[in-house]
């Protein structure tokens, strides 16, 4: 079965790039905190070509591209939440669970002192909240960061996103698409501005952490204005990544085997830390490098075959993929 989507901006249905740039960009999130959380100064090389911030950013033009487009095919508000929830909250869920589990074997805090922490954290992750509670009690402790899935924060913004889209499309129907688009794409780039100037102003990084919640990274879901920077880039990345998804001739059928890119991305973070805790960067940072990224891609392997494949519908576009 060819791996085609119906885009509801008008272009036509087609093969496409979108699988395989997906796992390029979670890829690229991998390979950019790898130096990050080991700190491993030959691996600094790998910001010098790849940006996780670039990465997330066209993570997040891509889910609006997509997102929408699953609305506007589903037209039922009940049957598109029920979708996005199979998608996400199912690995999602494992990842946090799997992780206080492990955590607790390498943990240095008695385990009453870990037990409490544990309720904590899982409360607060499994409602996206993970700002609220990022580590576990003795866990990672002596790394760099202590956090025990920092990349899950993109995760927040996506379902605030699922939850906004009804909304935006039902303004379509009142006030026209252009206009509804343009609206918020400007009332996201000014929150934007707004953030980062308060942010110069009293040197707070709380004006960045809000920055980067969903009314400023709407820009990329919507990539539609003009002047100044902040408003030229989601545009520009926008073009780039639909460009590189929809209009490049296809690079093949890559989904074919599944949609590892999600498992990769919710994974690769404690995958790292459990790695650097133990030291394991310190001699041969390359090589650990390569070590890392085969349990990330076996892990999101694994992930996907029994935990994401089985919750989604038979119909699904995800499932469909893989099928011949």
């Amino acid at each position: 079965m060819n791996n085609k989507i119906q885009v509801s901006s008008g272009l036509a249905s087609r093969e496409n790039n979108f699988d395989l740039l997906r796992f390029v960009l979670s890829f690229i999130v991998f390979l950019v905190h790898a130096y990050v959380l080991s700190g491993a100064e030959a691996l600094s090389v790998l910001t010098e070509f790849f940006s996780s911030k670039i990465a997330v950013e066209s993570f997040f033009v891509v889910s609006g591209f997509l997102i929408f487009m699953s609305y506007e095919n589903t037209r039922v508000s009940q049957r598109y939440f029920v979708k996005r929830v199979r998608r996400i909250y199912p690995a999602y869920f494992f990842v946090i669970i799997a992780s206080v589990v492990v955590g607790f074997f390498l943990s240095n805090s008695p385990w009453n002192d870990y037990f409490l922490g544990l309720l904590k954290y899982i409360a607060a992750n499994l409602f996206f909240l993970n700002f609220l509670q990022p580590s576990l009690p003795g866990l990672f402790d002596n790394n760099i960061m202590q956090a025990v899935n920092g990349a899950l924060w993109i995760l927040k913004i996506e379902v605030m996103f699922y939850l906004s889209v009804p909304f935006i499309v039902f303004a379509y129907g009142k006030l026209r698409r252009l206009p509804v688009l343009i609206g918020l794409y400007l009332l996201s780039a000014c929150y934007s501005l707004l953030m980062d100037s308060l942010a110069i102003k009293t040197g707070s990084d709380f004006y960045l952490e809000l920055q980067r919640q969903l009314p400023g990274q709407l820009t990329y879901f919507i990539f539609q204005s003009w002047l100044p920077l902040t408003f030229v880039e989601p545009v520009a990345l926008g073009v780039l990544v639909v460009y590189l998804a929809c209009v490049l001739p296809s690079l093949g059928h890559f989904g074919k085997y599944g949609d590892f890119s999600y498992g990769i991305y919710i994974l690769h973070f404690p995958i790292l830390q459990v790695m650097v805790s133990y030291g394991l960067f310190g001699e041969s940072p390359w090589v650990m490098l390569f070590v890392s990224g085969v349990f990330v891609i076996v892990g999101a392997i694994f992930l996907w075959h029994f935990i994401e494949k089985p919750f989604l519908a038979k119909s699904s576009h995800y499932v469909e993929t893989t099928i011949e």
